[in-house]
């Protein structure tokens, strides 16, 4: 039986090298770095108030085209605004509601595929087919609806996302769970008299939070693409807060000449959704137990 070099070492080693031996969860982790910091220190960073509007500076070009200067460096949109101060306050709402959403919707998602894994029987069936009829209504169209009920919003955006999203965790908890609770460590805490709550809470979910973690991280870059694509269609954060998806559906009808406004809000998105998607398959690998 032959061992990888790596395997003799220790788990924080192991996974130092790893990290240092994959150029995609380094790229991954250098992008998610910078986009985190940017987003910490917008209000300092920023060369202008992003909600500025003076006509008279509008559609001016990046500072390395014909007509651009270092004052505006990625240009101004067509009222004017600073398209890189823009980016950077966009950075920050992204981030917000991709961590928010993520979070909520997981403290959703897991409880109920913990319960419905563990109890079986009409829970379960229950459960999974309320799950089956929301995965039965697309996505874009159930958070265009709930987002028209609950109204514009930094908080409802991210309960909007939260609730139309639960069902992934839900999914994979309760597959972990349904092979779990068939383990010697889940029979030997029965035999002890310890509870259902207690075995599902303390026992099985520790075992199950590696999937959990990654789907998470991964679920980061869903909500900021979900996030971008309702504010393109000018429903979620109210209008005078400035989100990359805002941004790009602004430059629509300047793209033939004025590109800059939406092309650099689109670059921030892919490099984000990019960076976290790198980070996650990385996180996968290190916390694969058979890996």
């Amino acid at each position: 039986m032959t061992t990888r070099p790596d395997e003799c070492l220790p788990g924080r080693r192991r996974r130092l090298r790893r990290l240092l031996c994959s150029p995609g969860g380094l790229v991954g982790l250098a992008l998610v770095v910078v986009v985190v910091m940017v987003a910490a220190l917008a209000p300092w960073i920023s060369p202008h108030d992003p909600a500025r509007q003076n006509l008279a500076l509008r559609l001016r070009p990046p500072a390395w085209l014909e007509g651009g200067g270092a004052e505006y460096l990625l240009g101004t949109d067509h009222l004017g605004r600073d398209v890189f101060s823009r980016v950077i306050a966009g950075s920050r709402v992204s981030l917000t509601v991709g961590l928010a959403a993520a979070f909520l919707s997981a403290l959703i998602g897991v409880p109920l595929g913990l319960a419905a894994g563990y109890a079986g029987g009409w829970l379960d069936g229950l459960l999974s087919r309320i799950a089956d009829i929301q995965q039965a209504v697309p996505f874009l169209v159930l958070a265009i609806a709930v987002a028209a009920l609950l109204g514009p919003g930094l908080p409802n955006l991210v309960l909007v996302l939260a609730i139309t999203t639960w069902v992934t965790y839900f999914r994979v908890v309760r597959g972990q769970v349904l092979s779990a609770r068939e383990e010697q460590y889940v029979w030997a805490a029965r035999s002890i008299g310890c509870s259902a709550a207690r075995i599902a809470v303390r026992h099985i979910l520790p075992n199950i939070l590696a999937p959990i973690i990654v789907i998470v991280t991964l679920q980061v870059a869903n909500m900021i693409i979900f996030e971008a694509s309702l504010s393109f269609l000018g429903l979620g954060v109210p209008s005078n807060v400035p989100t990359w998806g805002r941004s790009v559906a602004g430059g629509r009808e300047y793209l033939a000449n004025e590109w800059w406004i939406s092309f650099f809000p689109g670059l921030s998105i892919l490099l984000t959704v990019m960076g976290i998607n790198l980070l996650g398959d990385w996180l996968g690998e290190v916390l694969d137990p058979k890996g």
